[in-house]
């Protein structure tokens, strides 16, 4: 019986978690590491041609949209709807960690041994950018330099002044509008090529994270882990639930239609990954491909649910671990904090752990407390990336019911 793509990702996980194990058991931590850097590159392979095609799929599908629509009036109404949601969720995102955080108390039931003053964290806080760097960040001042560096923000900037140029030339720009629409064919099946190598870089990204820290690592951590995952679970089963409840959108058919996406993201703890793919489950879902175009690149920079709730439940527990009380005024100030500096972090790498070293610095935190949860930070990342990919996925079913073009009985 020939295996589903699905069949051979959950076996490339499960194989990967054996084998990173049987490396962290067997061998010296040297050794470990270097067969970890060895096997890391089939998953390092597969993260370059998303990024190779995740540019033009973008492009095309967004130019396609707007043209077809050929009017700034209603490209600027979903484009605020779409921001406005992203702040909604944003706030039930950083609202849902603090909760959690004050609830469970990870860093206060457990003992911590505290890092030394100094500790190198490998995280440098300095990378944030200013609000008017982020802005000015967006326009591109190269449309190519913004697709040789995957730039998608800047992408979809071009993209919509393209599309609505394209879209108000008449014939000429019918004509090329097919091109589009034809050139966008060509890259899905290139998306269907490069998704035959998921399973293999799934078992490599697996492989790789455990080989280097041991399942182990997941019992020392263990009510850490529980906590926070708990609070992952609550904002995906429960808040995202509500929300689609609300907007009257089948939302456990959306996972199911989602499953493969939320797999590859899972378990390569990168949203990027499974980008081409959540394009394809939400077209099919019925979300119309222009809302579908327009709102997920944006997601992907604006609207990265777990990372929030990681940022405020990770600042609370650094301080419940140096006994440090944070009052309700304070904890209400590091919201509307990340509310904002969140949304320059894209780009960046382990963003979510730079937001959090600003923030430990503007509430005299010490920032080396970050040490604390950087060994067990790759399996966070899973949760926290799946979280997003499905917040995602939701905010694109919204705004599409919003604009009246969603059809869940049809394929857009």
């Amino acid at each position: 019986m020939k295996l589903s793509l699905t069949h051979k990702i959950v076996l490339g996980f499960i194989l990967g978690l054996a084998l990173g194990e049987y490396f962290f058991l067997t061998f010296s931590p040297e050794e470990s590491h270097e067969w970890a850097q060895r096997i890391q590159v089939i998953s390092k392979i597969f993260l370059r041609l998303i990024k190779m095609i995740v540019g033009p799929l973008v492009f095309c599908t967004l130019v396609v949209g707007i043209a077809k629509l050929g009017d700034f009036k209603a490209v600027g109404r979903i484009g605020l709807k779409t921001i406005g949601y992203f702040y909604f969720a944003t706030i039930l995102s950083l609202v849902t960690g603090l909760v959690v955080v004050n609830i469970t108390q990870p860093g206060s039931l457990q003992s911590w041994p505290k890092p030394a003053a100094g500790t190198s964290t490998g995280i440098d806080a300095s990378k944030v950018k200013t609000l008017s760097d982020f802005i000015l960040h967006i326009f591109p001042d190269s449309f190519f330099k913004a697709l040789a560096e995957n730039e998608i923000l800047q992408i979809v900037i071009f993209s919509l002044f393209f599309g609505v140029a394209l879209g108000s030339i008449g014939e000429t720009g019918k004509k090329l509008i097919h091109v589009f629409e034809n050139l966008a064919e060509v890259v899905f099946k290139m998306v269907n090529y490069v998704m035959e190598v998921a399973p293999y870089a799934v078992f490599a990204a697996m492989t790789s994270v455990v080989a280097n820290k041991g399942l182990s690592i997941l019992i020392s951590y263990g009510y850490l882990m529980i906590c926070f995952i708990g609070g992952l679970l609550f904002f995906t089963v429960v808040v995202l639930w509500l929300i689609c409840l609300v907007n009257k959108i089948p939302y456990w058919s959306l996972l199911k239609e989602l499953k493969e996406a939320l797999l590859i993201s899972f378990s390569t703890a990168s949203s990027e990954a499974s980008f081409p793919q959540t394009i394809a489950a939400l077209e099919r879902f019925g979300c119309s491909r222009r809302i579908v175009g327009f709102v997920l690149p944006l997601g992907y920079s604006f609207n990265l649910d777990g990372s929030m709730l990681y940022m405020t439940f990770a600042t609370g527990f650094i301080a419940q671990a140096y006994g440090v009380h944070l009052s309700l005024e304070q904890q209400i100030t590091m919201l509307l904090t990340l509310m904002i500096t969140s949304k320059g972090i894209a780009g960046v790498p382990r963003a979510s752990l730079v937001i959090i070293a600003g923030t430990l610095t503007m509430f005299n935190l010490p920032a080396e407390g970050i040490a604390l949860l950087l060994g067990v930070d790759p399996f966070l990342d899973m949760g926290r990336t799946v979280t997003s990919v499905a917040g995602n996925g939701v905010a694109t079913c919204v705004v599409s019911k919003w604009e009246g073009e969603f059809n869940p009985s049809t394929n857009a």
